[in-house]
């Protein structure tokens, strides 16, 4: 079978490396995804995004003359969404919550100044937990009684 450039595939983890995951397409062929293009977000640790055994949408990104092909699974997801199938999921399967997504509310009418006001207060509630949490890490320690001058 020859691969084509572009091609999207299905194909089932192999193996994980601290650089990408390879992936078998079948009749003898193996590919690999570099961890950059595992999500399109970030990737610090590929095991939050894929597992040995996992079976994964991949594109042919290039197939070298010494046969190592190149994939990608945000690629193939990109292609997949402008065809008209169900956005991609950004969270990629990482641990914690899921991010937020703003979403407009169409039967509800609220001003500028409303919303800005419920910004504020949900960020200033957050700074606050912030700020606990940092002192409650630092043993309580304060820039003002420290006795330190500037």
């Amino acid at each position: 079978m020859q691969l084509e450039v572009g091609a999207i595939l299905e194909g089932k983890i192999t193996g994980i490396t601290k650089f990408g995951a390879f992936v078998e397409l079948g009749q003898g062929n193996t590919g690999m995804v570099h961890i950059s293009e595992v999500a399109p977000t970030f990737v610090k640790e590929i095991t939050d995004f894929v597992t040995e055994g996992q079976t994964v949408k991949v594109k042919v990104l290039s197939v070298g003359q010494d046969g190592k092909i190149s994939l990608s699974m945000k690629k193939a997801a990109d292609t997949a969404f402008a065809a008209g199938q169900q956005a991609p999921r950004a969270h990629g399967g990482r641990k914690g919550p899921e991010p937020f997504e703003w979403q407009g509310r169409k039967n509800e009418s609220v001003s500028f100044e409303d919303m800005l006001s419920k910004f504020k207060q949900s960020s200033d509630e957050k700074m606050s937990a912030l700020k606990k949490g940092l002192e409650s890490k630092r043993g309580g320690f304060s820039r003002h009684g420290s006795g330190q001058s500037r």
